[in-house]
Formats: structure tokens, sequence, C-alpha cells
């Protein structure tokens, strides 16, 4: 009894993850990239949103799981776009060397440029989870301020390798 208990437990929630949390689509975020096209903006928060209303995704934890999820695939592509374009600097650099070039190196100044934007978003995320004066929803207002950052940033970094930068 106790088993097949379990078993009805366990497929009543298609909307739960298996640990408990909202079911997040992984595959949500790459998808609506490739749809959008021109308008790349319109996915951010899209698969986050998605699982917050989906069942336990508007708890505190449920919310700040959802926005963790997106986050770390924003970081990762951000980190994929920041690692191409400091390879297309430091060719570029080369280039410039072999022509003599004076000119200011560019891979040093994404380093820089990148360092400095950490910082900001650091600083911009920890002033907006602080609005909420201690409260919980402190923690999901960060997260979601680190997502859409993140996300921003992927997206400026990516249109120097798509050549619209």
């Amino acid at each position: 009894m106790r088993a097949g208990l379990a078993v009805v437990i366990a497929l009543s929630g298609p909307a739960m993850a298996q640990d408990g949390m909202p079911q997040f689509q992984d595959d949500l975020l790459a998808t609506c990239l490739t749809e959008q096209g021109d308008t790349p903006e319109a996915c951010i928060n899209k698969a986050a949103d998605l699982c917050m209303n989906a069942e336990g995704g508007y708890s505190t934890v449920g919310m700040s799981y959802c926005l963790s999820q997106e986050l770390a695939q924003w970081d990762r592509l951000l980190n994929t776009a920041y690692a191409d374009v400091m390879a297309q600097s430091e060719t570029a650099d080369a280039r410039m060397d072999d022509l003599g070039s004076v000119a200011p190196k560019q891979a040093p100044l994404l380093q820089q440029m990148q360092r400095n934007w950490i910082a900001f978003r650091d600083a911009a995320c920890s002033y907006e989870g602080s609005r909420w004066g201690g409260g919980t929803g402190a923690g999901p207002a960060g997260t979601q301020c680190l997502l859409t950052q993140t996300a921003r940033q992927y997206l400026w970094l990516n249109a120097y390798l798509s050549g619209e930068q």
C-alpha cells in the first residue's frame, strides 16, 4: 500500500521537479535565443518566469530556484562569449603588433572592462536586494538583478562575435 501511495504521489505532481522544486525547462533559453533572432532581449527571464508560474514557483524558495537556474544558463553563455571575444582580441593585438602599431591593446582593455562590469553588477544587485529592507524578497530581487545584468552583458559581448558591434 505504501509503495503504491508513493508512486501515486510521485506521479501526481508533473509540474514539480524530483527534488520538490518547480519544473525548470533547461532547453527554453536556447530555443528562445534561436527563435528570437533580432530580439534576444525577449528571452531574458522567460524560463524563470515559466518556472515561477509552475506549482511551487510562487514561494520565495521556488522563485530563488527558478531565477538561479536561468542565471546559471546566462552565466555559462557569458563565460563562453567572453572567452571568444578575448580570443578575437588577442588575435587582433597580435596582428597589430606585426604591423608595428602602437594602438592600445584590446585584450587587457576587455579584461579590465569585464572586471569593472562585475563590480558594477555586484554593487547594483546588492543595492537592489537592499531595497527590500531585509525581507524575504531580497534574495529573489538580487538574483533577478544578477540574471538580467548577466544576460545583458552576454548579449552585448555576443554582438561583437556576430559583427553587430
